[in-house]
């Protein structure tokens, strides 16, 4: 497999790591870009964007970043609160009124950014057209039982975090997380993260 790029000196390590996910674990296409003291010390690329292998990763392929994309949803919440628009310490009814139904009225914000809400999944998935319309999953979120008594236990809402972050800022800001993300990090950072 070819892997394009550069490695500074003394990085030779990570470089062979990379080259090695591809020769030994079977990794199909990936990039990685690291920074020491805020300057590039490893910027390679290699394999396929594409499950048949016919697209080359070029410098610069978007990538998919899934659950990462957690943090910034909770630094949104935090920059809010931050900027006093939002209190951790309130219950999330009083942001999205409907959020109160099936026993969820003394939800708190911070026990949506622990993970701590109650509701990780939903009972009824949603199929693939609904997932993507914020207001249907929002609100299948709001009707949503809790599986326990919000804040008093832990676990990971990955498939109901983004409709939970995204609700409270939509319904403190009036934007989407999307465009508060667009116009409050990325555009001042100069990041592409959409």
């Amino acid at each position: 497999m070819d892997v394009h790029g550069t490695v500074t000196a003394g990085f030779e390590p990570v470089g062979e790591a990379f080259a090695r996910n591809f020769d030994t674990l079977g990794e199909r296409g990936a990039a990685v870009a690291v920074y020491r003291d805020g300057h590039k010390v490893v910027d390679l690329w290699g394999g396929s964007r594409d499950v048949d292998g016919g697209a080359p990763w070029e410098r610069g392929t978007a990538q998919i970043v899934r659950s990462a994309t957690k943090g910034v949803a909770a630094a949104v919440l935090l920059m809010l609160w931050q900027r006093g628009e939002l209190d951790l310490d309130a219950p999330v009814g009083a942001y999205w009124p409907e959020y109160k139904a099936a026993g969820k009225d003394r939800t708190l914000v911070r026990d949506v950014l622990a993970h701590r809400a109650g509701v990780p999944v939903l009972d009824r998935p949603l199929t693939p057209a609904e997932a993507a319309d914020p207001d249907l999953g929002a609100a299948a979120v709001a009707a949503q039982a809790p599986a326990w008594e919000p804040g008093t236990d832990h676990g990971y809402h990955a498939q109901t975090y983004s409709w939970l972050t995204g609700e409270l800022v939509r319904r403190v800001t009036g934007r989407t997380i999307g465009a508060w993300i667009a116009e409050e990090i990325a555009a001042p950072a100069g990041a592409e993260l959409w």
